[in-house]
């Protein structure tokens, strides 16, 4: 049985809980507020082997980073180290939702084009609903073709914060 760290964390818009494993890395962040579908995507992304939740204080240097990361040091989420299962597909969006640059976005179409599915834009949504790391790869930084602010599951009102933290949009869009 494998033992997975938990931490939670304030942040200006919600509680965050972290989950990293033993070994140093970021195996999932989301929102408290979505707790259950938090664990229903541990439950999927670790189904090969059973795991135990245990309480500790900023595992992996995660919970500072992330604070970090809220304090305006945008750049420390870049290359913490994370692991995902999920199919060979989802990991592939993953990977470039890893590449989109803090402060910019790309549409999902875009995004299906740059993994070489340009008519995927539908299963790219999908994937990027289904990422078990959120901010760390950063789905939010996905919008609809017309410029829409779309499909973040921990919420628009968040999607919109983090966008204008990451200096996406101005102060006045939110």
């Amino acid at each position: 049985m494998q033992t997975l760290l938990l931490d939670r964390m304030a942040t200006p818009i919600g509680e965050l809980i972290l989950i990293a494993d033993e070994q140093g890395l970021l195996r999932a962040i989301d929102w408290a507020d979505h707790q259950v579908r938090l664990m229903k995507l541990l439950n999927i992304h670790c189904r090969a082997n059973y795991f135990q939740l245990s309480k500790q204080r900023n595992p992996g240097g995660f919970t500072e980073a992330m604070q970090q990361y809220f304090a305006g040091e945008l750049a420390v989420i870049d290359h913490l180290p994370i692991m995902t299962a999920g199919s060979e597909f989802q990991r592939t969006v993953w990977r470039q939702l890893r590449q989109i640059p803090c402060g910019e976005i790309l549409t999902y179409g875009e995004l299906a084009k740059r993994i070489g599915r340009p008519t995927a834009s539908r299963a790219v949504g999908i994937a990027n609903g289904s990422n078990p790391i959120s901010i760390v790869i950063p789905c939010h930084r996905v919008i609809g073709a017309q410029g829409a602010l779309t499909g973040y599951a921990g919420g628009i009102q968040r999607k919109q914060w983090l966008l204008q933290h990451e200096g996406y949009l101005q102060q006045d869009q939110r």
